[in-house]
């Protein structure tokens, strides 16, 4: 493990077990002013202890590494207070089901594959330290269809208190859609529905839109066909 003093910027952290992963992740981090990557870790363990010394805006995380894997170390960093600061982008070569429905569940922000463009992850960095969620169309679709093969609707404290305008929006943000998107397709305005998103997450305690998707998929709340 190895870790950089604190500086100005979106601070990032990279949890990988392929040392030449780490380091391509590392050299696309830095070419950005606006970015600083603040330590390693090359497995699960390494990276609590690297998150809890610098306490990083958002980690890059590995899903599968010995020991305790991707899965394990984001139901780690959701059940510890002191890292309730903390995003977490699952960047893995793995796209199944599987793995996609259990990094939401656990507690992931964002899910990109490891062949994916420079400028995409660097661009899914800027979009998890906003506090908003990384989900593509693909996979949105995979989470969709996780919960679709799960019989029957789960109960998700506080979903009785949202109105009929916040259910609908939250089925419309299980989609993968952005505000901007969803304003489109009922035609309203993009502060309405951040409005009415917002109102939602609180209600629902949702951490971020991505928690939102598996709430709103938990509740049964059906996205609109």
């Amino acid at each position: 493990m190895t870790t950089e003093p604190a500086g100005a910027g979106i601070r990032v952290a990279v949890a990988d077990d392929q040392a030449v992963v780490r380091m391509g992740l590392r050299a696309l981090i830095e070419r950005e002013p606006d970015l600083e990557c603040v330590g390693e870790a090359a497995d699960g363990v390494q990276a609590l202890k690297l998150l809890k010394e610098t306490r990083p805006d958002v980690l890059l995380l590995d899903i599968r590494m010995p020991g305790m894997d991707g899965v394990e170390t984001l139901r780690a960093i959701a059940g510890d207070p002191e890292l309730s600061g903390v995003r977490v982008v699952v960047v893995t070569t793995f796209a199944v089901d599987e793995y996609v429905f259990a990094a939401l569940q656990a507690g992931a922000s964002g899910f990109l594959l490891k062949d994916s463009a420079p400028d995409e992850l660097v661009s899914a960095v800027r979009v998890v330290a906003a506090g908003e969620a990384l989900l593509s169309p693909a996979i949105t679709r995979k989470v969709i269809g996780m919960f679709g093969r799960h019989a029957g609707a789960a109960p998700v404290a506080g979903i009785e208190r949202l109105t009929p305008r916040e259910r609908e929006l939250v089925a419309w943000v299980a989609t993968g859609r952005s505000n901007e998107e969803i304003a489109a397709e009922l035609t309203i305005s993009r502060d309405t529905v951040r409005t009415h998103v917002s109102r939602a997450m609180v209600k629902l305690h949702a951490r971020d839109r991505a928690q939102l998707v598996v709430f709103a998929m938990r509740a049964g709340l059906a996205p609109p066909t």
